[in-house]
């Protein structure tokens, strides 16, 4: 997953663009980038680490316009070199920025015809160059001087009849505007709201609302599965559906890990459905356990919380806070290598032993993914006194890779693939374990918002919603995502460099 935004407002954004970034920084650790454009020029900044490691002063003054896009990278099965961080650039035609979050299914098919039929050249192996320069022809494809709001969007209609997969993009045309679009099942997030200022209205396209909240825009809405905002340099808005048969189908993952809880997303309370969820839990925990002798319901921090303190009240259990978290270490999840793993979970959580000392206790974590964290956190509850560790999961159990922009393991990697949760808790360490019930979970995320009639689950059921995945695809997948794989990446791209450009149009 990753983070983008884009913007055009009536002062200079490079400081609306920093903040919006900070403010989506759960979506992306691994780098930040910055391009605005003043007039025809074009100022870009991007480098790994966060957003404050990678955006100082210096860079700041020199990132000046009235719009702008930012990225916040989280690596899905490339480069970890600041070479690949975003925004991406191409000069032809008009100067074209992107910053992408998803995946494309059919890159390596897009990247030989654009190589051999369009004749463009790709400097790396994203795929967000490889959406960049679909677009890119596209636009070039129709031969004029100046671009009218529907040659864009004839432009982002031809994107979504060659791209397979997610996307939520923003691209910003030199001299123009910028433009939002999203693939025809909404797979990725993305939001847009407005700002009223003394000199008129500013405009916020973001992956997440939170990142409007923050600097005091109002939410208007969600970008609809494949629609296209296009805003002016001038501040003018214009919208068009450009897919033929779009269906809404967010996806799930968003809701009960990735997302920041105070976002709205798709017409969704985060908040609100991992409430929903912990509530579910308890019931299927009454309903399965209802003799339990569970002392004390534990959150794993931090993304549990909001649904384990509605489920210990629904349990009749005291609700406490067991763990406390480093701020500073990163998700777990996608980093390479069990031993690395292993030792960032013991320096991301340390246990408060007196609330562990002598007591049955109940974790509960928003999923399980290849179950290393889970099974360290169990025995630091079994080393600080626990007498008996039972585990819920607020997600049902992730048995399949995901192809839409997350960089999670392959299938063999996974704890939950073929296994059943006996299996699971004998794995981990638990007395006994619980996952939450898939169609539960449809029927609350439908609760919340009965528009939502299709969501992208497939690391929950092998379903994948786009085509274009078979053995082919998941045999690349797996030369790219493994253990192994990561490991030699991450040696190769230690030392890559930090990537500055300033551009003139």
């Amino acid at each position: 997953m990753c983070g983008v935004i884009g913007t055009v407002a009536k002062t200079h954004v490079n400081q609306d663009i920093y903040d919006a970034l900070t403010a989506i920084q759960h979506r992306g650790q691994d780098a930040a980038g910055v391009l605005t454009c003043d007039g025809n020029k074009i100022a870009l900044r991007k480098a790994n680490g966060l957003v404050r490691e990678a955006l100082h002063a210096k860079h700041m003054l020199r990132l000046q316009g009235n719009m702008g896009i930012g990225h916040v990278r989280y690596p899905t099965a490339g480069s970890v070199s600041a070479a690949e961080a975003q925004p991406f650039y191409v000069n032809s035609p008009y100067g074209l920025s992107i910053v992408h979050n998803g995946n494309l299914i059919n890159a390596r098919e897009l990247t030989q015809n654009l190589l051999e039929a369009d004749l463009r050249h790709l400097n790396t192996e994203s795929d967000s160059e490889v959406l960049l320069n679909v677009f890119a022809h596209e636009l070039q494809r129709l031969g004029k001087i100046n671009l009218s709001p529907e040659d864009v969007f004839t432009a982002v209609t031809a994107v979504h009849e060659r791209c397979l997969g997610a996307y939520i993009a923003v691209v910003l045309i030199a001299g123009y505007g910028i433009v939002g679009f999203r693939d025809p099942h909404g797979i990725r997030p993305g939001v847009w709201g407005t700002r009223q200022t003394e000199q008129g209205t500013d405009y916020m396209i973001a992956s997440e609302s939170i990142a409007l909240d923050a600097l005091g825009y109002q939410l208007q809405g969600d970008i609809q599965p494949g629609e296209a905002i296009y805003i002016t340099k001038e501040g003018q808005l214009h919208r068009k559906q450009c897919a033929k048969n779009p269906v809404l189908s967010p996806c799930l993952f968003e809701y009960i890990y990735l997302a920041r809880p105070d976002s709205i997303l798709d017409g969704i309370s985060v908040h609100s459905l991992r409430a929903i969820m912990g509530k579910l839990l308890a019931e299927k925990i009454l309903k399965e356990h209802p003799n339990h002798d569970i002392d004390v319901v534990i959150p794993i921090p931090d993304t549990s919380r909001t649904a384990a303190l509605p489920l210990a009240a629904e349990l009749g259990v005291k609700y406490t806070e067991g763990f406390v978290k480093n701020r500073y270490v990163g998700r777990t999840f996608i980093m390479p290598g069990q031993k690395l793993r292993h030792k960032s979970v013991r320096q991301k959580l340390n246990p408060i032993a007196l609330e562990f000392q002598d007591k049955n206790v109940l974790l509960v974590d928003d999923s399980i993914v290849r179950g290393t964290t889970s099974k360290e956190i169990i025995q630091m509850a079994r080393d600080a006194g626990a007498k008996k560790v039972y585990f819920a999961s607020a997600a049902p159990e992730v048995k399949y890779p995901n192809v839409y922009g997350i960089d999670m393991p392959t299938a063999e990697e996974l704890i939950a693939h073929n296994k059943s949760p006996e299996e699971i808790a004998k794995l981990i360490g638990a007395d006994w374990m619980i996952f939450q019930d898939l169609d539960k979970l449809r029927e609350a995320v439908h609760r919340c918002n009965p528009k939502i009639t299709q969501l992208e689950d497939s690391v929950f059921t092998g379903q994948y919603l786009t085509g274009g995945v078979d053995t082919s695809y998941f045999e690349t997948l797996h030369d790219l995502r493994s253990d192994k794989a990561k490991q030699a990446k991450a040696v190769v791209d230690a030392s890559g460099q930090i990537i500055e450009i300033y551009n003139e149009v």
